[in-house]
């Protein structure tokens, strides 16, 4: 680095305690890692739109589980989940119980109607079921929102743990510190990746992602609880012995926040969990309702091995953090930028190995990885197929349609890397933004368009706008403040406190839900033929692996359940 001006790193964004230099081992294994990425990404490169979005509709239940417990288990699960238990203790569990809960419902209510729907993509969904390109541009435009913000907290995370494995490049990119700079380098890999292979290649992408970050994770934990003694066999359930000498703002629920906050968090985090676009396309990628039912099952277990643990990590990272650099609570205590490598951080204290240390940050890379490249490919297809095909360009061909989505992934990369340079809030709350959109305007959508077959495009268009419009009040509330130095955030304390951004789908969800079905109810029905489809999707019948409730209601291959 002889010669290349260096960047200070923002103060705000630096780990205190964290060893930030280059680390030749660590190093090997990420680049290796990301070389295995980029190279199952060539061979499983696509050429056409029904692998590019649903991957053919040929995974398995287990693959496709493997591939949902990728997707979801993100920088916000790896190091963010740790993190708020770290510091908020008890009130951190909001998403551990948050987004669990949301896969029941999907299970329970939506993953086998959803592949017998079988379309591309989430505002495909909106767009066929309610009959309007205005609904679906909507959907459109609310799916590559989500991915934008949910993206800006994996690539923050990515960066974070590359500035421990890579150290300090601050300068190496003229004007940019070293968490700008791994920033940069870390998305434009896996903007790479994602371009190239498609969801056929990052189905089978996160699947490896999802091993690589649930060993790296669980061996983590348990290097750490032996080494220090917190642990012998369990320590998912060993570590309850250290809740006593953590204190009270570890283990008494709400002692640092309301208890409206976090019922407002949780209930944003559960229905955000069954509106999420890169979610819900995995359930098109599968061959049968059966299989979305299984993989779903598979999915919520594969979940669970590291939600059951990062309580368990938290804990440990917080006794370890105030043994050997300070008081994790009270004044300073730990930073949120500590908290938020908490689980390298850990490692790192135990003194276990560093390629061992670089082995747990490498899992954190995976597991940000594998959630933007489902981020991704839903906006993408957005953009490419329920923009540009189905209102632009109906003749399009398959090449014009995966060229548009790949432009459609740089440009979704090139934002989220420009936003991430500086993130207005941690990990965890940016990925809860997203969470509350998803909530706030799609699962509404979803969730009514399955059930009630007399939801119509009225009511649709009603809805997605108060929803969108909603959302949008606390976030320029809450975010717009962070960017503009002449305004101090919340603009309104009144609406932070019972409309959070973090949890605004408390407020926005039930009114979405009225105005739909009011508008819904004082308009025209829809067609028999959407109800008929609609119906269909809820029969016991099975149907092929290429199949949708549409073909089979017009093509005359099945009678229509209760028709």
């Amino acid at each position: 680095m002889t010669g290349v001006p260096v960047v200070p790193l923002q103060e705000s964004l630096l780990p205190e305690a964290m060893d930030i230099s280059f680390k030749i081992v660590p190093a090997i294994l990420v680049l290796a890692m990301l070389g295995l990425f980029l190279a199952i990404g060539f061979v499983f490169r696509v050429a056409d739109t029904e692998n590019m979005w649903v991957a053919g509709r040929s995974i398995g239940n287990v693959e496709n589980g493997m591939a949902i417990g990728a997707n979801w288990m993100s920088a916000a699960s790896y190091l963010g989940m740790a993190a708020s238990i770290a510091l908020a203790g008890f009130y951190g569990l909001v998403y551990v119980v948050g987004w669990t809960t949301g896969y029941f419902i999907l299970l329970i209510f939506m993953a086998a109607q959803l592949r017998r729907f079988g379309k591309y993509t989430a505002p495909d969904f909106v767009g066929d079921r309610f009959n309007s390109d205005t609904a679906r541009a909507i959907a459109a435009v609310t799916t590559f929102l989500i991915g934008f913000v949910y993206a800006i907290g994996q690539a923050k995370g990515m960066a974070l743990v590359g500035l421990y494995i890579f150290g300090d490049f601050g300068g190496l990119i003229p004007g940019l510190d070293g968490y700008q700079v791994m920033v940069v380098a870390m998305m434009t890999i896996t903007v790479a990746y994602l371009t190239l292979s498609g969801m056929m290649g990052a189905t089978k992408g996160q699947a490896v992602q999802y091993v690589i970050l649930i060993m790296a994770f669980v061996l983590g934990l348990y290097a750490v609880g032996w080494t220090q003694g917190y642990s012998t066999v369990l320590p998912q359930l060993e570590y309850g012995a250290l809740i006593s000498e953590l204190g009270d703002q570890f283990s008494e629920p709400f002692s640092g926040s309301s208890y409206y906050l976090w019922v407002a968090t949780t209930f944003s985090l559960i229905f955000g969990t069954c509106g999420l676009p890169h979610v819900l396309v995995r359930f098109y990628t599968v061959e049968s309702e059966r299989t979305a039912r299984w993989s779903t099952v598979w999915g919520l277990f594969f979940i669970c091995i590291l939600y059951w643990s990062a309580p368990a990590f938290a804990a440990f990272g917080t006794d370890l953090y105030s043994s050997n650099v300070g008081a994790t609570y009270g004044d300073p205590g730990m930073t949120g930028a500590a908290s938020e490598v908490i689980v390298v951080l850990a490692a790192q204290l135990a003194a276990l190995p560093t390629w061992f240390v670089g082995l747990v940050a490498a899992g954190g890379i995976a597991a940000a990885i594998a959630t933007v490249a489902g981020l991704f490919i839903a906006g993408s297809s957005a953009i490419s197929h329920d923009i540009y095909t189905n209102i632009i360009n109906p003749d399009a061909t398959q090449r014009q349609q995966v060229l548009v989505g790949r432009l459609s992934i740089i440009a979704l990369g090139v934002l989220t890397t420009l936003a991430a340079l500086d993130p207005a809030s941690s990990i965890a709350a940016l990925v809860g933004y997203a969470f509350a959109l998803a909530a706030s305007v799609l699962f509404p959508m979803f969730f009514l368009g399955m059930w009630w077959e007399n939801a119509n495009r009225q009511g649709a268009l009603a809805g997605m706008t108060t929803g969108l419009v909603m959302w949008s009040l606390p976030m320029i509330n809450e975010i717009v403040p962070t960017y503009v130095s002449s305004l101090e955030a919340p603009l309104s304390a009144g609406m932070a406190q019972w409309m959070p951004a973090i949890g605004s789908a408390l407020i926005t969800l039930p009114v979405v839900f009225v105005v739909t079905i009011v508008v819904s109810l004082m308009t025209d029905e829809p067609d028999m033929a959407t109800k008929r489809v609609v119906r269909q999707c809820h029969s016991p019948e099975p149907m092929g692996q290429q199949q949708t409730a549409e073909d089979v209601v017009t093509d005359g291959g099945e009678t229509p359940a209760d028709d």
